[in-house]
């Protein structure tokens, strides 16, 4: 069995591969990259991951980064996971390819201009960052009340890697004000989500890095919704 070792840092997207590692009962270790230190851009991560960011995931020393590689990679390397459903051709794979896309490529863009506006903004322009990043968010959380229709996961009764996803983005807007409760469907799958042993498991190696970066200093806190 190769080592896999997963570099995160508390309350980013890394909670997603490493939901779906617990899920999988993989043996797996996390390392906590110190954002406040600057370690994402400091030559040694740098040479582990030359893009600067979490998640990366190395097996046996070789990197893979990019969520939605991540995750394609560890529903191949654990099938008896179940972490995408089974595809009935290229079409059903290509469509789970797109959905998880849409989590990383669409939604995750908007999640930053709500937790962090002051990213792409001057102070005095971060509560029309934070206003537009809300707007844009609504189609796509009605979206999911409506996919959630049909059963209580994305794909209907059976969990899988795209709930880990929409987990985590509704986790991440809901703690920068964004009014979920518009979205009843949402709100129970994530409640739903935090039954699982899999997510209790990732939380609380969470909550370990977090105490790590709290003792040193290094615990990054997101602004206040502004």
């Amino acid at each position: 069995m190769n080592h896999l070792t997963l570099y995160m840092a508390p309350g980013t997207c890394a909670r997603v591969p490493c939901i779906l590692l617990e899920e999988a009962g993989a043996d797996f270790e996390t390392q906590v990259i110190r954002f406040m230190r600057g370690e994402h851009k400091a030559p040694p991560f740098k040479a582990i991951n030359p893009k600067g960011k979490v998640p990366a995931l190395t097996i046996d020393g070789q990197t893979l980064s990019e969520n939605i590689a991540i995750i394609t990679y560890l529903a191949a390397r654990f099938p008896a996971a179940s972490l995408l459903p089974e595809a009935g051709g290229d079409l059903d794979r290509a469509r789970q390819l797109a959905d998880l896309s849409w989590c990383a490529a669409t939604m995750h863009p908007v999640v930053t201009r709500i937790r962090l506006p002051g990213f792409f903004a001057t102070e005095a322009a971060t509560r029309t960052v934070w206003k537009k990043g809300c707007e844009a968010m609504d189609e796509h959380f009605q979206l999911v009340e409506d996919q959630l229709a049909s059963g209580d996961w994305w794909y209907g009764a059976s969990w899988s890697a795209m709930d880990a996803y929409l987990y985590w983005i509704f986790w991440r807007v809901e703690s920068a004000g964004y009014d979920v409760s518009r979205f009843p469907r949402y709100c129970e799958h994530k409640a739903r989500s935090e039954q699982r042993p899999a997510v209790e498991r990732a939380l609380a190696r969470e909550k370990k890095a977090e105490n790590i970066l709290e003792n040193e200093g290094l615990l990054f806190t997101p602004p206040p919704v502004p």
